[in-house]
């Protein structure tokens, strides 16, 4: 009896299962969608032809844009034949303003180095020498030009048995100039001044204060200079012969003193020093 018993509560349980089985099919959609999350038929009929409406007006724009641009295309070709592109011009004047170098159009400005300011000394120096080259360039052409540097006015009539004297001086050298009336002969410790200066340079120097006051061939001049080099004793005769003349006219000195022949030059050679080589030259120093 228990055996049949369990056999009919078993063969319930399969008819139960079978039937709940169909039901779960029947739920589920054919397309795995929930039915009451889709929205109805008549709905979806209803939106359907605003959507196509609003296609058809999107399509009439589209229409009605191509025909407007059309026509005003004429236009902007008309004026791209009236004026280049913009866009081409750029480039190229960005190209020249590279290649061009800042300031390549600009004028160089040319600063002279200052130049020391010469010395009365050797501005009369280079006066001596510019007045024997052009001597020499005169004798070389057989005409001798009346000199520039003489004075404009007539010399003083000096007295027969007139002394005028004065001393000059340059670095160590002293000379003892004494002027007397004559015809302009010029000696030197008892010597021509061709004989004790033979260099041209020396020449001039000794005779420019006689050529710029305009007495050269009116005064002799006797000199007794000693000390120093030959430079500096025709720069001490010149110095002298300056002074004597400022003796015989004293209107003479601003010209001479412009000149520089007034100026004494007092560079003396400095002494040497004990335990030196020369005045200021030390041995070579050694560590050891």
């Amino acid at each position: 009896m228990d055996d049949e018993q369990q056999r009919k509560d078993e063969e319930t349980q399969d008819e139960g299962d079978g039937a709940a089985g169909p039901v779960s099919d029947t739920s589920s959609s054919p397309t795995g969608e929930d039915p009451a999350s889709s929205p109805p038929a008549a709905d979806s009929s209803e939106e359907a032809p605003s959507e196509e409406g609003g296609d058809e007006g999107s399509s009439e724009e589209a229409a009605d844009g191509p025909s407007e641009e059309v026509a005003e295309e004429p236009v902007a070709e008309e004026a791209t034949e009236e004026a280049p592109p913009e866009p081409d011009e750029a480039p190229k004047a960005e190209e020249k303003k590279k290649d061009v170098i800042p300031g390549a159009d600009l004028e160089p400005i040319l600063v002279e180095p200052d130049k020391p300011e010469l010395s009365a000394e050797e501005k009369a120096r280079l006066e001596a020498e510019e007045e024997e080259k052009a001597r020499r360039e005169a004798e070389l052409v057989g005409t001798e030009e009346p000199d520039a540097a003489a004075a404009s006015r007539a010399p003083a009539k000096i007295e027969k048995g007139a002394r005028f004297l004065a001393t000059g001086k340059r670095k160590s050298a002293i000379a003892r100039v004494t002027l007397v009336p004559g015809n302009g002969k010029i000696e030197v410790n008892k010597r021509s001044l061709e004989e004790f200066f033979p260099r041209p340079m020396h020449q001039t120097m000794v005779k420019q204060p006689l050529t710029v006051s305009g007495y050269e061939g009116n005064v002799d001049v006797r000199v007794r200079v000693h000390g120093g080099g030959i430079g500096g004793q025709a720069g001490a005769i010149r110095h002298g012969v300056a002074r004597a003349l400022t003796e015989i006219d004293s209107e003479l000195r601003g010209d001479l003193k412009r000149r520089g022949f007034l100026t004494r030059d007092a560079r003396v050679k400095e002494r040497r020093k004990a335990g030196l080589k020369k005045a200021r030259k030390r041995p070579q120093f050694s560590k050891r």
